[in-house]
């Protein structure tokens, strides 16, 4: 569906075993911790990837609205196009800002596990929100391969799914909420 140029395949390992001179870090607790780690430098990265995939998604449906006509009349004139627009803006301009937020509170260490999952959660629903309303201002055009839309719209839905889905990212957020307000208390 997206990614054609990135294969992957299953590998499977029987009978394996690892010495404890092998683990990351000599010790189970830090290799969990380094891959956390990785994990969450990865959610920035793929919301800074959803962000940059819906501004070329919104900057296609604006030359497309601007420049193409529907019975005589330019696709962009209708109220509901516009509209479109705005929310494809809107929502780009957002996912830009969380991004920020999220790669500084990463950077700076203060949260690395709140600030990246919303990032990657609103950013990539947000991409994939932009390139429906993509294809909508496209028309039947846009569903065409010719088409950069087209190629976004299959390629914005698997950043929905790399470094954990949108469900394990409302898990991860829902469940250091409830925690933290836990520990308030006590």
């Amino acid at each position: 569906m997206g990614q054609e140029g990135a294969w992957t395949a299953d590998v499977h390992f029987d009978s394996v075993r690892v010495p404890g001179s092998a683990l990351v870090g000599g010790a189970e607790e830090v290799g969990y911790q380094a891959a956390m780690t990785s994990l969450a430098r990865g959610r920035v990265h793929i919301a800074a990837l959803a962000v940059g995939s819906a501004q070329r998604l919104l900057d296609e449906s604006v030359a497309y609205a601007a420049a193409n006509t529907q019975g005589g009349v330019p696709i962009g004139d209708p109220q509901l196009v516009q509209a479109m627009l705005a929310d494809q803006y809107t929502g780009v301009a957002a996912g830009r800002a969380l991004v920020r937020d999220a790669a500084t509170a990463y950077d700076s260490g203060t949260d690395r596990r709140v600030a990246p999952a919303a990032a990657k959660l609103f950013c990539t629903e947000m991409a994939g929100h932009v390139a429906d309303l993509a294809v909508q201002v496209h028309g039947g055009t846009g569903y065409m391969r010719e088409v950069p839309v087209e190629r976004i719209y299959r390629e914005v839905r698997l950043l929905r799914i790399y470094e954990g889905t949108s469900e394990i990212q409302r898990l991860i957020i829902g469940g250091s909420l409830v925690r933290s307000q836990k520990a308030a208390h006590r």
